[in-house]
């Protein structure tokens, strides 16, 4: 074996498929030939990519529940065949193999799904033979206390964790096994793991093979900085874009277009695209939406800057999102404040105004009723919450806390506040003084954003939605190129997360 195998472990939801993919990039960025693989696969019309669906989505091949040992089964076929079909080639032709999960996660998985010791080992025990002499050049095992999805409930997170603690423990020795700590941002995590690899550039990067000796090593000397690295995926790898997915980046630079031509208040129209013309979309950037202007300009920043009052005056507004509510609650009450906060008031002019047929909620978001947490009337039990979050002193933890993701798990943890919502109130939240934490720390896709996705991608070869909006947050520029598409930015701010996220 002349190739080397990079391979990176560890719960879902650790950033496995997303540091593989930065560190494939990197390694091509630097002349080396290298290519990603995924487990249990990812290549259209292979087993790995079957087995997936019928783990994720059996009801499609007509079943109706697989029992957790032929489950595995099928996942370690899935590798056998991955292992002989793609891995050992490329090994033998010299490239850099990065691995997306190895045979440990047969192991960790097999033993929380509850399937017997006997069984499992038996498995290993295949697995290991087709795995025999080829041992991996490194392993990241990744780890955080509160995964970046949650696919599991936080108990089944924690026996995770335990099983591939024990798996590390008898694995040294064998071949090195790094961990690395994935609670702070990607590029943070990605610098931790180039400071285990010495890269050199090679000087020819055409049709580069990799020496026996010499092309990576495991070094203690920290490499260039990676953050000048080009963070784009070869040929979308794994994920299949559709003939949709252009219209993604066209629509994006057409749509700051008509941005720019208000602001600038040029007369219409603003654009020959006869979508765009009769039909109204938000903008590609979400803190210049009219919603959110209006927000940081007459909510955010007019009155008091304390975090009680930031905090009070940010949520009431978006329980409802809806401006005129909030100059209705305003012209009734006179200026609004956690300090003089009256919920029979607050009620009493909301409740007035819907027997006027008034709409106070905005269609943008799916408020939850929260019948079975409070009372018949949905805004009666929004203000209940926010009520039960001042009582709590949610303000004064926001403002101590080190990461916006902290902010989501805080607001999560609130009856009739899903993922969604929480993600766009700590977003929210952080266009103040609150808090001021990088958008490009985490996303959640919401329901819009999860049917567009599934419009410009035929496959997501194994990657989550999230996955695929950090994905094109970051290789837009190399898009936009790639399209011939001069896309004005927010005057230098590149498209974030949320943005993408919005986008889509």
């Amino acid at each position: 074996m002349v190739g080397q195998l990079i391979t990176f472990e560890g719960p879902d939801g650790t950033g496995k498929t997303t540091l593989s993919l930065r560190l494939v990039e990197w390694l091509t960025s630097l002349g080396h030939t290298a290519g990603y693989v995924s487990s249990p696969g990812h290549i259209e019309g292979s087993l790995g990519v079957l087995v997936y669906n019928v783990h994720h989505h059996p009801e499609q091949h007509g079943l109706h529940g697989i029992v957790p040992a032929a489950k595995q089964l099928l996942h370690i076929a899935a590798h056998i065949d991955t292992l002989h079909t793609t891995i050992i080639p490329a090994l033998q032709s010299g490239e850099i193999v990065v691995m997306d999960r190895f045979w440990w996660s047969t192991i960790a998985y097999g033993k929380v799904a509850g399937i017997d010791s006997e069984s499992l080992r038996l498995m290993i025990d295949l697995e290991l033979h087709h795995w025999s002499h080829r041992h991996p050049t490194v392993v990241f095992l990744l780890e955080r206390s509160i995964p970046a999805r949650m696919e599991h409930l936080p108990a089944i997170h924690g026996l995770l964790i335990d099983a591939y603690s024990e798996i590390e423990a008898n694995e040294q020795g064998k071949y090195p096994i790094h961990r690395v700590s994935t609670a702070h941002s990607v590029e943070e995590s990605f610098d931790d793991i180039l400071s285990l690899l010495k890269l050199r550039p090679l000087e020819n990067r055409t049709n580069v093979r990799i020496p026996h000796q010499g092309a990576l090593s495991l070094h203690s000397d920290p490499p260039p900085p990676c953050r000048t690295a080009p963070m784009m995926f070869a040929k979308l790898s794994p994920a299949i874009p559709s003939e949709v997915y252009d219209t993604y980046w066209r629509f994006a630079a057409k749509r700051q277009q008509v941005f720019f031509k208000r602001a600038h208040q040029a007369l219409p129209p603003w654009t020959d695209d006869p979508i765009l013309s009769h039909f109204k979309f938000t903008n590609a950037y979400r803190a210049s939406d009219r919603v959110s202007q209006y927000l940081i300009r007459n909510v955010i920043y007019t009155g008091d800057q304390g975090p009680e009052e930031l905090f009070f005056r940010i949520l009431l507004f978006k329980l409802f999102n809806k401006i005129e509510t909030w100059q209705l609650l305003e012209a009734a009450l006179g200026p609004l404040s956690s300090a003089t906060f009256d919920l029979s008031a607050l009620d009493e002019v909301l409740t007035s105004a819907m027997a006027r047929k008034k709409t106070i909620y905005s269609p943008a978001y799916i408020m939850p009723s929260g019948g079975k947490h409070g009372g018949a009337k949905k805004h009666r039990n929004h203000l209940s919450l926010l009520q039960n979050m001042m009582s709590d002193g949610v303000p004064q933890k926001i403002s101590r806390m080190k990461g916006m993701r902290d902010v989501f798990e805080l607001l999560l943890s609130y009856p009739m506040i899903g993922t969604f919502l929480a993600y766009q109130y700590a977003t929210d939240l952080n266009y103040s003084t609150l808090t001021s934490f990088s958008e490009m720390e985490f996303v959640v896709p919401g329901p819009g954003a999860r049917d567009g996705i599934k419009k410009c991608f035929r496959d997501l070869g194994g990657l989550n939605e999230a996955d695929i909006i950090r994905m094109v947050a970051d290789r837009q520029q190399v898009e936009f190129e790639r399209l011939g598409i001069e896309f004005e930015s927010l005057w230098g701010r590149p498209l974030q997360l949320i943005d993408c996220q919005n986008l889509f």
